[in-house]
């Protein structure tokens, strides 16, 4: 073997304390550029005459529907948000969106659901609560979300012998939140055939 012709350098081959004192290094840096972190910034709002403006947390946008993992069971077929909507139903100044989705179906009328929406983490949508389930055979004629409530027109069958395409029954709801859960009414004559 030919002897090389620059000196052994030990210093340049890399042992496991080497690479534990890099890794510690990074971490360190990592860590404190975690703590290092700039204040939230706000918006303000335009208020109306001889009101002072608000600020609004820039973070408070209703969550995306797109994003949220909707518990219907659709044998293979994607999930479809047809309708949605946003507001603060809870009070808390955080507004939610509120999504009317079904299995995407070739033909036919499929069931609808009505989920509730929160941010969850990673700034993904996370279903919280359940107006409809798609299992009662219902879809929506009209939705709205407006002063804090849920409103919606359900298209139902009075029995099992109803045609999917040709529902018989309209009913009009509406859900409020109130005492951690949401309430729902049916305001008078709402039932129709």
């Amino acid at each position: 073997m030919q002897p090389s012709a620059v000196p052994d350098l030990a210093h340049t081959h890399a042992r496991p304390v080497h690479w534990l004192a890099t890794a510690t290094a990074m971490a360190a840096v990592v860590a404190l550029a975690g703590l290092m972190q700039p204040a939230p910034a706000t918006a303000i709002t335009e208020a109306g005459p001889g009101t002072a403006p608000a600020a609004v947390p820039a973070a408070a946008s209703a969550p995306d529907s797109a994003t949220a993992e909707y518990p219907l069971r659709c044998a293979g077929a994607p999930t479809r948000v047809v309708r949605q909507g946003q507001g603060d139903l809870d009070g808390d100044g955080i507004p939610e969106t509120v999504a009317v989705v079904h299995c995407e179906a070739g033909s036919g009328t499929p069931p609808s659901g009505i989920y509730v929406l929160t941010r969850g983490e990673h700034g993904t949508a996370r279903v919280v609560a359940t107006l409809v389930d798609p299992a009662l055979r219902r879809s929506v004629a009209d939705f709205a979300v407006r002063d804090g409530a849920v409103t919606a027109t359900l298209l139902g069958y009075s029995s099992p012998d109803v045609p999917s395409c040709c529902p018989d029954e309209r009913e009009r709801f509406k859900w409020r939140w109130q005492g951690g859960v949401f309430v729902r009414t049916t305001p008078d004559g709402a039932l129709a055939r």
